[in-house]
């Protein structure tokens, strides 16, 4: 049986883990959902200082604080960023990485380098019009749309995440991961690809051409963006599946 330490993209917090952390409890798995700094009941703890460093080092923390070993770390969407950087940093503590609809970052590269221009500066002026100058509010479900699959989400399912979505702090878009450290070779590399991966992983983008190679494996779900929300059983089948 596998443990699992898993980590909720931009906006969300451990709650968003709920249902497919129940899900893996019921596979006979240890399933540990963490919320990083300034987020859902951490939101006290950011500020404008809230950085990628900073989620870098919850991560590590969580894992050292409740002395776990044989790691399975899961990422979903923006977590890709701080699971990158942690990763290196836990050693024979961690056995296996798991991209949920992300992959890893590398050195020098930042959240906001995957965005248009455009969108980039857009998301600028959004935080400084209201986000006090370092959150990012959740934008519209049109906007989000263009650019991350709403397949799978209901309305009962947007409100939720529209209730309990938190600003996210800006500083972990702007900074860029500074040389974080690789895995060691024999840690096990997993890529779930949901209908906004497929599509760039089936298209041949260069960039993304190891992904689906060795040592990577990678295991397809037929669900949008938000695979925890929208099909949470689901997705805890294909994580119980990877570690099998």
């Amino acid at each position: 049986m596998a443990t699992f330490v898993l980590v909720p993209g931009a906006w969300l917090g451990a709650w968003a883990w709920e249902h497919t952390a129940r899900a893996l409890r019921e596979h006979g798995h240890t399933a540990l959902p963490l919320t990083l700094t300034g987020l859902a009941e951490h939101v006290d703890r950011g500020g404008p200082g809230t950085d990628l460093d900073t989620h870098i080092a919850d991560i590590t923390e969580f894992v050292e604080r409740n002395d776990v070993r044989d790691v399975t770390l899961v990422a979903h969407s923006y977590a890709a960023a701080p699971v990158t950087g942690a990763a290196g940093r836990l050693g024979d503590r961690l056995e296996r990485v798991i991209y949920v609809d992300s992959a890893p970052f590398t050195a020098g590269m930042c959240m906001l380098d995957l965005m248009p221009p455009q969108v980039a500066d857009q998301l600028n002026r959004q935080v400084s019009a209201s986000g006090d100058g370092w959150r990012l509010p959740l934008p519209p479900f049109e906007v989000l749309g263009l650019s991350s699959s709403l397949d799978g989400l209901d309305e009962g399912r947007r409100d939720a995440l529209r209730s309990r979505a938190t600003p996210h702090p800006f500083g972990t878009y702007t900074q860029r991961l500074d040389n974080p450290a690789e895995p060691d070779p024999g840690v096990d590399r997993v890529l779930v690809a949901c209908h906004d991966f497929t599509g760039l992983l089936d298209s041949g983008m260069p960039m993304l051409a190891y992904l689906n190679q060795p040592p990577w494996r990678r295991f397809d779900l037929p669900t949008g963006h938000w695979p925890m929300l929208s099909a949470p059983a689901e997705l805890a089948g294909v994580l119980d599946t990877a570690v099998s």
